[in-house]
């Protein structure tokens, strides 16, 4: 705690010269699991990317190793590995949370002792304050999470075995995959030491191992009634870590790659999340797909669904049924569109006032097309803007100013760049030129969100 404490007190006295000029900064983590593009000014910013020793900069996978030597293991794990416990705090069953305000001060909050920050900060992109640690749940680990297939044939069915495994006290894990309007899979897991002699032993992990969601996929071809298998329970916390659920699938469509399995095993250093968001990042074509996580009340699923269905056609779409603690239940897909620009954002906009309309909410980690009153309504911003003011934040940008896509800014910089930065747009956009480059990029490893600059002393990168 020592090295930690000392590590905050350096961040408080930057964050604290920031205040006194009162400037704007924003937050760099050293990596990102958001589909928006974001880039960082190393004099504008505060880096926490060195909170990586059982703090706020560690990865899940590192924690869930780290606690499965104690025989533990969160009680909630984030499904990618790459997601740092800070960057995961949106969802992660935290139990108490130290805070460094833009003063530079330090405070603890929880559920009980500034529960509004506490509440409030997990969805607030750092425009309350840093969050410096988190005080996270533990529970017994087991060898395997025996999960059972149940296959549905529509949207109402899936949405009836997720009501009945909520109620059985023995399921830990829960969640669905909807493949088209009329084929379907729940999954509810159990965590377990013991697994029968004729309980087969599927792991996830191995490049020679199927994608979790082709082989759940595979389950429903073949079986109509409940299979069970076992699973190691961390190759089942990270299941969809190859592939990316199935957004990885795009890229063997964008390359003309043949989508097989001995294609899978040869690129499998290519197919997991931490190189896939590199990869999108750089290349710029997360400005080209729809990737989306919307939270929708319960009783409206089905009719978000007949939406979905009639308004993109596209599948599979995730199913993540949550315990609601004053949140909503969530849901992703990823959709991908004509590359024309005003299509990519009619399409958002439209989905974004489906999902009003149905008194729904979108994760703010992808692009955002609300105009600010429509986000403002959503989201609080009257609570939002007492609390800035409380904890000394009103200076900074807000959450709309940070995750809006500001359209007419575009447009005004199309209009206005020369025939140079014309071409070179074209050029680097052009098929498969933009694929292989984020490609390139990610096979080099290299830093992919602070932005190049130079300065009369010399270069800083």
């Amino acid at each position: 705690m020592d090295k930690h404490d000392e590590a905050v007190t350096q961040i408080a006295d930057r964050v604290r010269k920031f205040y006194a000029r009162k400037e704007a900064f924003r937050i760099y983590h050293g990596s990102t699991n958001s589909t928006r593009q974001s880039h960082f000014q190393r004099d504008r910013m505060v880096d926490t990317s060195g909170f990586n020793y059982v703090k706020l900069g560690v990865s899940i996978n590192t924690l869930v190793k780290t606690t499965l030597n104690y025989s533990l293991i969160p009680l909630f794990v984030i499904e990618f590995p790459g997601i740092t416990l800070g960057g995961g705090f949106v969802a992660t069953a935290g139990e108490a949370s130290s805070f460094l305000f833009r003063d530079g001060e330090v405070v603890r909050a929880s559920a009980i002792e500034r529960s509004d920050l506490f509440y409030r900060a997990a969805s607030s992109f750092g425009t309350l304050g840093l969050t410096t640690m988190l005080e996270v749940q533990l529970i017994e680990a087991k060898a395997y999470v025996a999960l059972t297939y149940h296959p549905v044939t529509s949207i109402i069915e899936a949405q009836r075995e997720i009501e009945t495994a909520t109620k059985d006290p023995t399921c830990d894990y829960l969640d669905g995959i909807m493949y088209s309007e009329i084929k379907g899979v729940i999954c509810a897991g159990r965590l377990t030491n013991d697994i029968g002699l004729d309980t087969k032993v599927q792991k996830f992990t191995r490049p020679s191992d199927p994608w979790f969601y082709l082989h759940a996929y595979h389950f429903t071809a073949k079986h109509t009634s409940p299979i069970t298998e076992a699973i190691p329970l961390v190759d089942y916390l990270f299941r969809y870590d190859r592939g990316g659920f199935w957004v990885a699938r795009y890229a063997y469509t964008y390359f003309l790659t043949p989508f097989n399995r001995v294609i899978r095993y040869l690129l499998d250093h290519y197919m997991h999340t931490r190189v896939l968001y590199h990869a999108v990042h750089r290349s710029g074509l997360s400005s080209q797909y729809i990737i989306q996580e919307v939270a929708i009340p319960y009783p409206q699923t089905a009719t978000f669904m007949t939406y979905l269905a009639t308004t993109f056609k596209n599948y599979p779409i995730w199913l993540c049924p949550l315990k609601q603690s004053g949140k909503g239940i969530a849901s992703t897909h990823s959709l991908q569109v004509d590359k024309l620009n005003q299509k990519f954002v009619t399409w958002n906009r439209d989905f974004e006032q489906k999902v009003h309309e149905l008194g729904g909410q979108k994760w703010l980690y992808a692009h955002t097309y609300y105009i600010e009153q429509e986000f403002d309504e959503i989201y609080n911003r009257k609570e939002y803007d007492a609390l800035r003011k409380k904890y000394s934040g009103s200076y900074l940008p807000s959450v709309y100013e940070k995750e809006k896509v500001d359209i007419s800014k575009e447009k005004v910089k199309a209009e206005n760049e020369t025939w140079r930065e014309w071409t070179r747009r074209h050029v680097k956009s052009a098929w498969p030129l933009q694929g292989l480059y984020g490609v390139y990029k990610a096979a080099m490893n290299g830093e992919y969100l602070l932005a190049r600059t130079e300065k009369k002393a010399g270069k800083m990168e």
